[in-house]
């Protein structure tokens, strides 16, 4: 149903059923069948390929955080209106040895592994000083480079799988092919295939920057495209031993925006804790926010930082790029906002995500408040006066505002905000508006942290629209067009929900993009576990 964006407001979860999505599951031989009721539309025939933890405990020793369970890939596989599902861990180092050591062995974001307690003491020790080593749990996303598909983190590690029978096939070492110490799991596709996606690096003089990279589309002689992978621009860090956090980022059709916010990873800490026992990813996170949050700019063609360009405003998080687009001298800016600079990730460990629903609310208030936020970049800065808002656009009532010291002061319009309800996992119709003007971004709504609807919003008359159902917990919403459609939201959702009290306590939900109705579901009688982002392969004639 239609809703204004003042009405959206939290439900309660007192029979605390999402825990339910933090649990470990098994993987599967073969695929199951699905009950589907409804009607699918004829021409939906792919695989929604979903990425997650799906192993919470290895033994006695528990993960701690959602960002540390084993990796599982899931798939939904739908043909002549029929629909089976599937998933199987992914085969990792850190999987497969944790498998045969029956305890963590490698360390992840929130969970540090130990040496074996049945080597001595001398074994032990020398351990502790070789270092811990770099996870590859690919439990991020999953995306294609070139004909392959790879599972992804945010390491330096991707893990090539088979998209139809989920094995894992290879481990990928970007260390190979391009000086980034590690890529996000969001890269941005361009129509002839190529893809390209940021990273820290070392840069001059030993301070770190951020590499954008380009992975080239499918080669004519069959080669790998990895192979042919290259740094196009780079850019600088405002602290030279303290790299952003970085998860996401922009790519208009002339332009890559880069957002540099107040969480910080401490390198000195980073690189002296490999040595100390107990230390994990996330002991080596900090916030400053008295630095404020940066944005960055850089041309495509020819690649080039814009040095001059110094936009600045107060500091919050940010992990998810809605969308960019250039507009009559301006760079447009779509983001998925936690205010401050408090670092909304010491808020997902699972014993927070698994407690009663009041203690998930108490949790939830401490945490920074979600907004999703519009940014507007004037690219011409020169012969302005000073104090004066450089926005010119008629549309938003965003500000930027040229300061004595240089800086551009940057004031955001708020395109979505609710107390402790936040809209996140965002996408859009990609392949017709990525880098381009739009009207509407689907995503998840987080309910202090709880997935419980999916939400669609018109970034142009902040309208909303929702699918909610009691006691469900649905996934982020993928957005496939109908083939040849003429408007923007003609196409459908694609979601995974579970509902643990149900018969079939798992499914896929289609719904009209349109209207934010039930088209169909194809139901399972399995537990699903919590999915993090995924992609669509539609199935080729």
């Amino acid at each position: 149903m239609f809703r204004s964006i003042s009405s959206i407001k939290g439900v309660e979860h007192p029979a605390a059923g999402y825990r339910k999505i933090f649990e470990t599951v098994e993987e599967l031989n073969e695929p199951l069948p699905t009950e589907v009721t409804g009607v699918l539309p004829s021409w939906l025939s792919g695989s929604l390929l979903r990425m997650g933890p799906g192993l919470f405990e290895v033994g006695a020793e528990p993960f701690h955080h959602l960002f540390d369970g084993q990796a599982l890939i899931h798939k939904f596989d739908l043909r002549e209106g029929h629909v089976t599902y599937h998933r199987r861990y992914i085969r990792s180092d850190a999987y497969v040895r944790a498998m045969a050591e029956k305890r963590v062995v490698i360390t992840e974001f929130g969970t540090a592994a130990y040496p074996d307690p049945c080597k001595n003491i001398f074994s032990r020790f020398f351990t502790y000083f070789q270092g811990i080593e770099v996870t590859d749990n690919c439990l991020v996303n999953i995306y294609p480079i070139g004909e392959d598909f790879y599972a992804v983190t945010e390491t330096n590690f991707i893990t090539k799988v088979d998209p139809d029978s989920l094995e894992t096939l290879k481990k990928v070492d970007l260390c190979d092919y391009l000086s980034v110490n590690g890529v996000t799991a969001h890269p941005h596709t361009d129509a002839d295939g190529s893809v390209y996606n940021i990273g820290n690096c070392f840069g001059k003089n030993m301070s770190l920057a951020y590499n954008i990279i380009k992975i080239p589309p499918p080669q004519k002689d069959g080669s790998d495209p990895l192979k042919r992978s290259e740094v196009v621009v780079q850019l600088p860090s405002s602290e030279r031993f303290k790299p952003s956090y970085v998860h996401s980022f922009g790519m208009t059709e002339n332009h890559f925006v880069f957002v540099e916010q107040p969480v910080k990873i401490n390198l000195l800490k980073f690189l002296s804790s490999w040595s100390l026992r107990g230390t994990n990813y996330m002991d080596c996170f900090e916030s400053n926010e008295y630095i404020g949050t940066w944005f960055h700019v850089a041309t495509r063609d020819p690649a080039a930082y814009l040095s001059s360009h110094k936009f600045r405003t107060s500091a919050f998080n940010v992990f998810h790029h809605i969308n960019a687009y250039e507009d009559q001298g301006f760079i447009v800016v779509d983001l998925c906002t936690w205010k401050g600079s408090d670092f909304v990730y010491n808020y997902l460990y699972l014993a927070n995500m698994r407690a009663e629903w009041d203690k998930v609310k108490e949790s939830a208030m401490r945490a920074p408040q979600p907004e999703v936020r519009r940014y507007v970049l004037p690219l011409d800065i020169y012969r302005v006066e000073q104090g004066k808002n450089l926005v010119s656009l008629s549309y938003t009532t965003a500000t930027a505002v040229l300061r004595s010291d240089g800086t551009v002061w940057l004031e955001p319009e708020v395109l979505f905000s609710g107390p402790r309800q936040a809209f996140e996992f965002p996408q859009i119709n990609y392949s017709r508006c990525s880098g381009k003007n739009y009207r509407y971004v689907y995503g998840l709504g987080l309910n202090h942290f709880i997935p419980d609807r999916i939400v669609k919003l018109n970034v142009r008359t902040k309208d909303t629209r929702l699918w909610q159902e009691e006691d469900s917990y649905p996934s982020e919403p993928l957005f496939i067009p109908t083939p040849e459609a003429i408007d923007e939201d003609d196409g459908v959702l694609l979601s995974i929900v579970v509902k643990p009290g149900a018969e079939r306590p798992s499914f896929l939900l289609v719904l009209d993009a349109r209207q934010m109705t039930e088209l169909a579901r194809a139901s399972v009688n399995t537990i699903i576990p919590v999915t993090l982002h995924g992609t669509y392969k539609p199935r080729t004639p």
